[in-house]
């Protein structure tokens, strides 16, 4: 049976304003995290219907227990999203029509792709999450700590949970299609449209929320166009768009650490992969300890000071 828990969070978004940079110490992460926010609620929503539509498929019985459980976490982190981003809109309203243009991007996945490619989609990007979310969590000093501890605790959560469920998705793909070529053959049109999505919330940060609030250009996360700005500034005849600046969001992590990530991600895409055998984040033993034992995690690095 599957060892998944299904953990319900209130991170009280609605209690007071969420401000765009969350974390001003980094607003390029800060831009970045928020981007994941609008896409975790597509994606979420569309794992939600995936599964509905393949548990006829799936004649293990510990399988579908599997992807139940898998389900009902992705659902819980759909919602926590929905309220970060809600209070987000709150503020931009704009904001609405991005979120609605996100969330267009995986209903049109939904009703134009087959069963079997949605879940190679989910299997595919679940897989690259364990790699990128140990840096992140793993420079949680730097990356969470000094913001808003309801966004930090948020993506914390979310975060340690994807560590959890690492298998799942490759498991019911493995059940169902149980096809590598055929994951590794649609592997790059699916992170096309997974950048598409990210690219429309941020040109949506980029027109609706205020160059003051947000500080960065929300843009800058894509190497492609960083390089397409530099190239205006040196052409006379050309202007770059006055976006704000352009840093990146793990400028001050370590080369190395980026390094052994990335090819953590490239191995994820590699017949025969394993989540199982993948380096874990100190950070997610702690969290489910600390959530085992009582402890708010909805106020990762405040509920101390909050108690006393």
């Amino acid at each position: 049976m599957t060892e998944l828990h299904v953990r319900k969070m209130d991170f009280a978004f609605a209690d007071y304003d969420v401000p765009f940079l969350w974390n001003p110490r980094n607003p390029a992460f800060s831009s970045m995290a928020n981007a994941v926010s609008f896409l975790a609620i597509g994606f979420e929503k569309m794992i939600v219907q995936l599964i509905t539509q393949a548990k006829p498929l799936i004649t293990d019985p510990e399988v579908a227990a599997e992807a139940d459980a898998f389900m009902r976490q992705e659902g819980q982190h759909s919602n926590a999203h929905r309220q970060h981003v809600k209070a987000l809109i709150r503020r931009y309203p704009g904001l609405q029509q991005t979120l609605d243009a996100v969330i267009g991007e995986f209903d049109k996945l939904t009703a134009e792709t087959p069963v079997k490619y949605r879940l190679a989609y989910t299997a595919d990007l679940e897989a690259t999450f364990t790699p990128v979310f140990k840096l992140m969590l793993d420079n949680d000093a730097t990356l969470f700590a000094p913001g808003d501890d309801r966004v930090a605790s948020l993506f914390i959560w979310h975060f340690v949970e994807e560590v959890e469920h690492r298998s799942s998705a490759l498991i019911i793909f493995n059940s169902v299609v149980d096809s590598e070529l055929y994951r590794m053959r649609v592997a790059l049109p699916i992170f096309r449209h997974v950048m598409r999505v990210i690219r429309v919330a941020c040109e949506g940060f980029n027109e609706h929320v205020p160059l003051e609030d947000r500080e960065v250009d929300a843009m800058s996360m894509f190497a492609m166009y960083r390089n397409q700005q530099m190239l205006r500034r040196w052409l006379p005849w050309l202007r770059p768009a006055e976006n704000g600046t352009m840093p990146r969001a793990f400028d001050d992590l370590s080369l190395r650490e980026q390094l052994v990530a990335m090819v953590g991600i490239a191995r994820s895409q590699m017949p025969g992969h394993n989540p199982e055998h993948e380096v874990l984040p100190a950070l997610a033993d702690q969290w489910f300890r600390r959530y085992d034992d009582g402890y708010d995690v909805t106020r990762w690095y405040t509920a101390d000071s909050v108690s006393s």
